[in-house]
């Protein structure tokens, strides 16, 4: 899907829920919130340290649980605008400038790393 219509989506929503059972990362919760839109997201995998306190966490396996939520953030305004300041803060801790150098620091240090020598066995009647 092209970005331009993407972003009208985010744009538009009330909420965006992501019931994924599991994710490497999350990025789509985090661009939600970049845009403004309140999270309703699982509580499972990479995706509570992704969002934060910034989004509403369900077990993605229990329908009821999702629907409860999605009906409280739905009808109360004031917990959507939380979420939507919390969401812009949370966005705020990510960027790709900085993972990328983490990725380099990460190498660096690997690069930088000799083996550690392995004791040298002598022969017992040397």
């Amino acid at each position: 899907m092209p970005i331009e219509v993407l972003r009208i989506f985010y744009d538009a929503a009330k909420v965006f829920v992501f019931p994924s059972l599991y994710e490497g990362f999350g990025l789509p919760p985090l661009e939600a919130m970049a845009h403004g839109t309140p999270v309703l997201t699982s509580n499972t995998s990479s995706i509570p340290e992704v969002v934060g306190n910034a989004a509403v966490l369900v077990n993605p396996e229990n329908v009821f649980e999702m629907m409860r939520a999605l009906q409280r953030v739905l009808l109360d305004a004031n917990l959507r605008e939380k979420m939507r300041l919390r969401g812009y803060e949370q966005v705020k801790k990510f960027s790709w400038d900085r993972s990328a150098a983490e990725v380099l620091a990460g190498y660096e240090e690997i690069a930088g790393m000799r083996p550690t020598a392995l004791p040298v066995r002598r022969a017992a009647n040397s």
